[in-house]
């Protein structure tokens, strides 16, 4: 299957979709931003070496996306910057809390 190449992107639309991927992508964006990733450490409990051993851990992703649902305007923005939709980062979210 040949990835789709828009605006100098290139990515799978089908591994676009993966739960673990977009919770991936979304932990990105978080923690680029100082105040956003010390808002996520403090909300969730987590620490930098949780979420370094846990990045293959469906909890620890669907705490991230969870940490985002809780706040819509960052959920909106993450959404945007991945090129994703809020709706597709909550659906992941509840495919990873299984």
């Amino acid at each position: 299957m040949r990835p789709d190449i828009s605006d100098g992107k290139q990515h799978s639309p089908s591994a676009a979709q993966e739960p673990s991927t977009l919770a991936l992508l979304a932990l990105g964006w978080l923690l680029a931003d100082e105040r956003r990733a010390d808002r996520l450490l403090g909300l969730t409990g987590l620490d930098a070496d949780a979420l370094r051993t846990g990045l293959g851990d469906p909890a620890i992703l669907a705490a991230v996306l969870g940490f985002l649902a809780d706040h819509e305007p960052d959920l909106i923005d993450c959404a945007q910057s991945i090129d994703s939709s809020p709706e597709a980062l909550i659906a992941a979210k509840e495919s990873l809390s299984r």
